[in-house]
């Protein structure tokens, strides 16, 4: 098989592939380079995962004089100084550090509800935003699955309005205004992902967080109201097109989960076993129906544990979530500067040796009623 045939065989709940798929959301350095890789789409080949991540090509401008040269955020690590301020095409304002390398939002253009008439938002169709995934499909198409990142409503919601709080506090105050806001976001965001299935992506990832390791940032019936009608629209639009859709976020979501399968998602990534996410809970609740993408523990196993303790958490992951297929095997949220690359390799050569199908049967009882994340904190209750 194909790295993508393997990873659409899981995606899409076709059966056992030949062994288990290989992914990840994101690949940062020191990993990234560690074994020799000068850039991620040698990494993917060098280590041979199954997938790669695509982000649209954004470009930014530098808000610090001195900086002159010209910036695109392309999902991957940028290292210009101690710290910068840099504007994007939404007039978000982003920081960047060496420490933290992708740029996380400072300000934003819509400071009162007033604002949004005035407010004009990039254009989706403009040629450079899909310079890398071009690059990609020649390079992988057939091959290797190309995943094209997108998001729903909620983040750049919140991005547009400067901080997470002040939309949550327009769920309140000002619900209509949530949906001006909402509609901005979606229809830019599923033009570009409609332009970027026809150019080759053979999947989509909606990148959203909706919630930490306590549970959602939201209630219930604000998901309802305010987030799954822009997420339905947004998967129908890739089914439109037979293209199975991702859905990204950390935390606790057992109370979010039946809504997102409503929604018409394909898979649910990545399953944070820190925030009480046990896959195997997850496998029988919702492995008739999704895809399970994760979940080795990249807070404290990759980032701290021994080449045994990750081993183990590969092994348990595997027992649990890979049995008659359905399943990708990636960490619990990405491989951030705090993996450590050696427990990153042992993770991707414990999968392969432990992921071929058919699964031990020995493997999968053994490690059935196990719970490695334990070892590290007190689970979160789930209810």
């Amino acid at each position: 098989m194909t790295g993508r045939d393997r990873f659409m065989t899981a995606l899409l709940r076709q059966g056992e592939p030949d062994r288990v798929p290989l992914w990840e959301l994101i690949i940062d350095e020191p990993t990234l380079s560690a074994f020799g890789a000068t850039c991620l789409e040698e990494f993917v080949e060098q280590e041979d995962l199954d997938a790669i991540t695509i982000f649209e090509d954004m470009k930014l401008q530098p808000l610090t004089p001195t900086e002159e040269k010209e910036l695109y955020w392309r999902g991957r690590p940028i290292i210009t100084g101690t710290r910068q301020l840099v504007r994007d095409e939404w007039g978000i304002v982003w920081g960047i550090t060496e420490e933290v390398q992708h740029p996380y939002p400072v300000e934003g253009p819509i400071k009162e509800p007033a604002d949004i008439k005035h407010y004009t938002p990039p254009n989706p169709d403009d040629d450079h935003r899909l310079a890398t995934l071009r690059s990609a499909v020649q390079r992988f198409k057939g091959k290797k699955a190309i995943v094209f990142l997108t998001h729903d409503v909620f983040e750049f919601s919140h991005y547009l309005r400067g901080g997470m709080e002040n939309l949550l506090i327009d769920y309140i105050d000002r619900p209509s205004f949530v949906h001006e806001l909402a509609e901005i976001v979606i229809d830019y965001k599923v033009r570009l992902m409609k332009r970027a299935i026809a150019e080759g992506a053979d999947a989509i990832v909606a990148g959203d967080d909706y919630a930490n390791a306590h549970g959602p940032v939201m209630s219930p019936e604000q998901f309802r109201q305010f987030i799954l009608p822009y997420l339905a629209q947004s998967v129908q639009a890739a089914h439109d097109t037979n293209t199975p859709y991702i859905k990204h976020t950390d935390g606790n979501i057992w109370s979010l989960l039946p809504m997102m399968v409503e929604a018409g998602i394909d898979a649910i990534d990545p399953i944070e076993p820190a925030a009480g996410m046990d896959i195997g809970e997850v496998k029988r609740a919702y492995g008739d129906r999704l895809c399970l993408v994760g979940n080795v523990d990249c807070s404290f196993v990759l980032t701290f544990g021994t080449e045994e303790d990750v081993a183990e958490a590969v092994k348990e992951t595997i027992a649990k979530a890979s049995p008659n297929g359905g399943h990708i095997l990636a960490s619990s949220n990405s491989i951030h500067p705090g993996v450590l690359p050696r427990n990153y390799r042992v993770m991707v050569d414990t999968a392969k040796e432990f992921g071929r199908y058919p699964i031990d049967p020995e493997l999968i009882q053994s490690y059935a009623h196990k719970n490695y994340i334990s070892k590290y904190i007190t689970i979160v209750s789930r209810r």
